[in-house]
């Protein structure tokens, strides 16, 4: 008498399960199991009678199987894509590098910096500092101002000109905001010339202000002091406070006071409009 085939006597699928993952056949690799260890062994006969030729990976921790990979999510909020940004951000910094923050911008170079804003101011569409003030806290760097082309330190506002003849030479600018206690800084680092055989005088100058929303997207600045502060050779030096001039000695177009719009802005970018039409690029450092 025949012996009865061992597929026909009936397993628990328990016994199944441990037979199959611990055979070295490499179908076992190809049947997805549950992750109590169950075999799902009615669901791999149907689909190999049908001949399936799918490929299934199965996960080392819980043994899900996944087929396909989801595709990728579209843009959230209906906002542009953020290649797009990143292409037009680096056109920006492009147009802007080489140029000294702008000290040695010619008109074209001038033209093209602009061009390279307004096609990412466009993109990002308008500006409410009402919703997303908390994006302006940190400290910036300012990698371009179009109103250094101008010769002076203060663009079309009075300040001090640069020139090899002159004994001072720009460093870094930042701007260092606080939309908590409405603190804004403009930072400068300067080197001042001295008479030979004396090294030249690092110094940082901070112009400390404090600022307001006017609308959604205008900020105005109402200066208070300036503090010097040395560094390099000379960093033990105190910081010095240099008095604030009183109003009615000032000239008009020197008050301390100014307004700028914020035109573009992200977690690592910003582009400022000033009231003399002065274009400034940022970078959060």
């Amino acid at each position: 008498m025949a012996m009865p085939s061992l597929a026909l006597i009936p397993q628990s699928p328990a016994s199944i399960s441990h037979r199959l993952t611990s055979s070295p056949s490499p179908v076992r690799n190809l049947i997805p199991c549950n992750t109590n260890g169950i075999l799902q062994y009615s669901m791999w006969r149907h689909s190999q009678s049908r001949r399936k030729r799918n490929l299934v990976l199965i996960s080392a921790v819980d043994q899900v199987s996944v087929i396909d990979p989801p595709p990728p999510p579209p843009p959230g909020n209906g906002g542009p894509p953020g290649g797009l940004v990143a292409s037009l951000k680096l056109n920006l910094l492009s147009a802007v590098s080489g140029l000294n923050r702008g000290l040695a911008a010619n008109e074209d170079d001038l033209r093209k910096a602009d061009d390279a804003a307004k096609e990412l101011e466009g993109v990002g569409g308008l500006v409410d500092l009402t919703v997303d003030l908390d994006k302006l806290q940190g400290r910036w760097k300012l990698i371009y101002s179009s109103a250094f082309s101008s010769g002076t330190l203060g663009g079309s506002r009075p300040g001090p000109p640069t020139g090899r003849l002159l004994p001072i030479t720009l460093g870094q600018v930042f701007q260092r905001i606080d939309t908590v206690s409405k603190d804004f800084d403009n930072i400068v680092e300067l080197q001042l010339g001295t008479p030979w055989p004396l090294p030249p005088v690092e110094v940082t100058a901070t112009l400390a202000h404090k600022f307001e929303l006017i609308g959604s997207s205008k900020i105005k600045i109402k200066f208070e002091k300036t503090t010097v502060k040395a560094t390099g050779n000379l960093s033990q030096l105190p910081p010095l406070d240099i008095p604030r001039i009183p109003d009615q000695f000032r000239p008009p177009s020197n008050t301390g006071n100014g307004e700028f719009e914020v035109t573009y802005l992200d977690s690592d970018t910003r582009i400022t409009r000033g009231d003399r039409s002065e274009l400034r690029v940022f970078v959060i450092s």
